[in-house]
């Protein structure tokens, strides 16, 4: 199958058969994230999905008393707009922007259309669809058995594998919203790992110094998710991490 004159920047896109995906080209916007930015609000009609190209999203519940809860990261390897694929306009989560970056937008109702006639985008979508369920349905494990320190290596592992770069924005705030802890517990995780020099910290931003040692110590949630994906997926193109 040629795809030379296809987008390999995001994981979805690259899978589109060449001729569905000159079937949406027209209508994909580039777009800059930037920190905190909202894609979707909780219970709100979705009128645009994004594939993100660098950078990382955050699906986030937040409960009565205000505070909030990731419950799932997305970056390159998949698409904002979950409910769409599934035919849905709502979503119980909000969506904005956890590390900045790049990527491109596309009108919801393009894409449920092109999904309501094209069996092969349709089965591309739902193997994503299903991944993602299977990377949250992991982290709800994750956090129930393995340590702070374990979960904090897959998030940096996963957020590198997303951005494509060694250095990446990363506050104490999102960390601390997706292990679930204090800040206080934060900053001493990453204390231990630059004693270790695995990464650097510096003004909320990381540099990944040793990703081999960061395996060492993350738990098998990031490897088992990976495998999961490359099994939907299948193995992504351009530069691999081990």
């Amino acid at each position: 199958m040629d795809r030379s004159n296809q987008s390999y920047r995001n994981r979805i896109l690259q899978l589109l058969n060449p001729a569905d995906f000159d079937r949406l080209r027209s209508h994909l916007e580039a777009v800059q994230f930037e920190y905190r930015q909202s894609l979707y609000d909780a219970n709100r009609d979705i009128t645009f999905v994004y594939f993100p190209i660098e950078g990382v999203a955050s699906l986030v519940i937040t409960l009565e008393n205000g505070s909030g809860v990731e419950v799932g990261t997305i970056g390159n390897e998949g698409v904002v707009g979950l409910p769409i694929l599934l035919f849905d306009r709502l979503a119980p989560t909000n969506a904005y922007i956890q590390v900045p970056g790049t990527g491109l937008r596309l009108r919801a109702d393009v894409l449920r259309k092109e999904l309501e006639i094209n069996s092969r985008m349709r089965t591309v979508m739902l193997h994503y669809a299903h991944a993602l369920f299977n990377q949250v349905a992991q982290s709800a494990a994750c956090a129930h058995l393995h340590s702070v320190e374990q979960r904090c290596c897959r998030w940096l592992l996963m957020t590198h594998d997303r951005v494509q770069s060694d250095q990446f924005l990363l506050t104490q705030e999102f960390l601390g919203m997706m292990l679930g802890v204090r800040r206080t517990s934060v900053t001493e995780v990453a204390n231990k790992l630059k004693r270790r020099k695995l990464i650097e910290y510096v003004r909320g931003r990381v540099t990944i110094l040793d990703r081999s040692g960061l395996q060492e110590l993350a738990c098998e949630c990031y490897s088992v998710s990976k495998q999961e994906f490359d099994r939907l997926l299948g193995y992504p193109l351009g530069p691999q991490r081990g």
